[in-house]
């Protein structure tokens, strides 16, 4: 029986994975002009483990770069990936608790809240960067919101679209629904115990039959 059910935002609610590649693959060829790729390696992380990992220590560099993104998030769009709003709210009508859990900031999550004031009704509990100490792939994120159900994770399901994030539910025990919205099916199949393309006719009803297949 699905108990609770967790979705990271970009690429799994709204569509804006694209729009971030766009963002992150220039600013990252303006200080590694050498190094291809790196907007692929860092989906899933929060600001912090990008800045460590990338610039540590660089605190000049890393403040040019907060404010391209706080402006370049103030004029971003945030369209929900299709179906999503009716697959959540069959859910939450079958008492299923609902949580985000993004690598995101709060402030981020005011940008979303500004465009779409009915985004919180969705979700019994919305988790950001803010409230986790360890980033994807670690599992930590997700174990803390079946704690704050108090749901055991094997009776929870997750939706993500990056390999960190998969990589992340794989590790805490639930059930993983890939999309494959940033990357191909083929990409993501071996991270995911079930892929979708989008949330156009998915239930509740649905979601529980696949899953109780996968424990038989």
């Amino acid at each position: 029986m699905i108990k609770a059910a967790f979705f990271d935002l970009d690429g799994v609610v709204l569509d804006t994975e694209s729009q971030y590649s766009v963002f992150w693959g220039k600013e990252l060829r303006h200080y590694f002009p050498d190094r291809q790729g790196f907007e692929k390696v860092i989906k899933g992380q929060t600001l912090v483990q990008i800045f460590s990992n990338l610039f540590p220590g660089q605190l000049e560099r890393q403040q040019e770069i907060t404010s391209h993104l706080n402006a370049f998030e103030n004029q971003m769009s945030y369209a929900y990936i299709p179906g999503f709003q009716d697959f959540i709210t069959d859910l939450r009508k079958h008492h299923v608790k609902t949580a985000l859990v993004t690598s995101s900031n709060r402030k981020k999550m005011a940008n979303v809240y500004s465009q779409k004031p009915e985004f919180s009704g969705y979700f019994d509990r919305i988790l950001t960067a803010d409230d986790f100490s360890k980033s994807k792939p670690d599992p930590d994120c997700y174990l803390t919101g079946a704690r704050l159900f108090g749901q055991n994770p094997i009776d929870c399901i997750g939706f993500e679209d990056s390999f960190n994030g998969l990589k992340a539910l794989r590790a805490s025990g639930e059930f993983v629904v890939g999309l494959a919205t940033t990357n191909s099916e083929e990409a993501i199949r071996p991270y995911a115990d079930y892929v979708i393309k989008d949330f156009m006719n998915l239930t509740f009803e649905k979601m529980s039959k696949v899953c109780q297949s996968f424990h038989k």
